[in-house]
């Protein structure tokens, strides 16, 4: 099972939230498809208990001091591309909507995760795209995380 988040902006207590939640769920693996927004934010998600594979986001601007605190977790960049379990999965943060169409439309890629619209979304056309929505709760008020099973691509979205 995979751990999906996106735009937790700098909410430690949402952030505590989901790790706990991704801990006791044993997911395998953490996508973080962006905005993380402080470099404090790492002393929570070092809790983790499994891996984490993040990635930048538009407000991400102190990209230095993220990259340090961050390190001993994950490398960050604008845009991954994972193997898990013969699926192959685009990480990114998602600001381009003809983007998100594109990659989801090239059959390059099982899942497409990404973030940014702070809206939980989910299409399963030709790709799984999945926004798991807002960590925060900033904009929408609900603060929200998916579980994502590689192998039959099954998904949940679940609120913190």
């Amino acid at each position: 099972m995979i751990g999906l988040m996106s735009d937790s902006h700098d909410n430690l207590k949402a952030i505590r939230k989901a790790v706990k939640l991704f801990n006791s769920k044993k997911v395998e693996l953490v996508l973080h498809a962006g905005d993380l927004i402080s470099p404090f934010t790492a002393q929570e998600f070092i809790k983790l208990k499994s891996p984490m594979i993040a990635v930048y986001g538009n407000n991400d601007g102190e990209r230095e001091g993220l990259r340090k605190a961050y390190q001993n977790m994950c490398y960050l960049e604008d845009f991954k591309e994972i193997s898990v379990d013969e699926r192959t999965i685009a990480l990114f943060h998602g600001t381009n909507i003809s983007l998100i169409e594109a990659l989801s439309a090239s059959g390059r890629y099982d899942v497409v995760v990404h973030g940014h619209s702070h809206q939980n979304r989910v299409e399963n056309e030709k790709t799984l795209t999945i926004n798991p929505g807002e960590t925060c709760g900033y904009l929408t008020g609900d603060k929200t995380v998916a579980l994502l099973d590689p192998i039959d691509l099954s998904y949940e979205i679940l609120f913190l």
